[in-house]
């Protein structure tokens, strides 16, 4: 019996030891969820269209997706239902889905920038949509103030509110949609076609060269009826000088 009750106590023992561990020992932290930006826009409410634009053109997947695995951030301007509203009817079914898709990437920075960072900030910003070196997407910011205002070759917009911000994400409402200049700007008008000249041959020559050509035959007839004359008279002198002699 004495070997049992060891063995008994031992278990007892090492099962309140462990118990004290685990009790001691700080539970792990749960991992911090990633920001997803579409959660953040519903929540702020007035984005249905922008969140409607951003899943049906993946953007949302790939915003998502930088913010969990990369450390540079991302910035968006989040028009408003009544930004969308203001476009001219029809806008958004007038271009393409490659166009719509360029239009939700010029709301989005590849990087974080706070407000206070845009009063330094070096124009024009570099966007999603593509490179603004060619002048096909130029993004301008300017402030006064705390007042941050965009400009894009087609709209000047304003940002009205923070909707939301953390170390990667920072989310801003415009009050229009930033319409690239690629997309939307009026295009250049073609220049004038240059009028043909017209070559008129014949009766229809100029009054100049039909001037020219008359003159030419009337000098013509004058210098024949001159001769003729000058003939004349030396006929009629030969005739009385023989008279005058015989």
């Amino acid at each position: 019996m004495a070997p049992q009750s060891f063995f008994i106590l031992l278990v007892l023992f090492l099962h309140s030891f462990s118990s004290t561990i685990s009790a001691q020992s700080p539970a792990a932290a749960p991992a911090p969820s990633a920001t997803n930006v579409t959660a953040v826009l519903e929540k702020a409410g007035q984005f249905t269209t922008l969140i409607k634009l951003l899943k049906s053109t993946k953007m949302a997947d790939q915003i998502n997706t930088q913010l969990s695995t990369s450390n540079q951030g991302m910035t968006l301007f989040a028009p408003t239902d009544n930004a969308f509203s203001s476009l001219k009817a029809g806008t958004l079914n007038s271009i393409s889905e490659q166009q719509k898709l360029q239009l939700v990437q010029f709301h989005v920075l590849p990087s974080f920038y706070s407000a206070a960072q845009f009063q330094t900030v070096s124009n024009p910003l570099h966007t999603q949509a593509g490179n603004t070196d060619d002048g096909q997407f130029p993004l301008n910011v300017t402030t006064s103030g705390n007042q941050v205002n965009i400009t894009t070759g087609v709209v000047n917009a304003a940002v009205a509110n923070t909707i939301f911000t953390d170390s990667q994400l920072a989310v801003y409402q415009v009050d229009q949609v930033l319409l690239p200049l690629s997309i939307f700007g009026t295009p250049a008008p073609a220049p004038a076609p240059s009028k043909p000249e017209t070559k008129i041959k014949g009766a229809d020559s100029p009054s100049g060269s039909s001037d020219s050509g008359s003159t030419a035959e009337a000098s013509s007839a004058m210098g024949v009826e001159q001769h003729g004359i000058a003939a004349a008279a030396s006929v009629g002198v030969v005739a009385i000088l023989a008279a005058f002699f015989l």
